[in-house]
């Protein structure tokens, strides 16, 4: 089992949870942030960093959001890692608790 970012991320892209990776499973793109799935060792501390609530173990996702799983990996093979926290976009306060943003995400 892995941790996956959902779509609570989508148009926010805190990147917190980049700080306390200890393997550097994090992937960027220009709206959302993926964990690589062949990287991640499942240790998740990153899931209390999150201030959107958008990472999860795998076990843990809601229902809704099982296509995630797919996508993290997928975006996981194309993206570049991330290091090092950044800013969050600049409206990412006003869609942290939007729900439904799938149709946003930029890939």
């Amino acid at each position: 089992m892995t941790h996956v970012v959902s779509d609570a991320c989508i148009r926010c892209k805190y990147t917190d949870c980049v700080d306390v990776c200890p393997v550097d499973c994090f992937r960027e793109g220009a709206n959302f942030l993926v964990i690589d799935p062949d990287e991640c060792i499942d240790c998740a501390v990153c899931i209390p960093e999150c201030p959107a609530g958008a990472i999860y173990a795998e076990e843990d996702l809601p229902e809704d959001q099982k296509i995630f799983v797919q996508i993290n990996a997928d975006l996981a093979r194309e993206w570049k890692s991330i290091t090092r926290r950044s800013g969050p976009l600049p409206d990412a306060d006003s869609w942290k608790d939007k729900t439904g943003k799938l149709a946003y995400l930029e890939r």
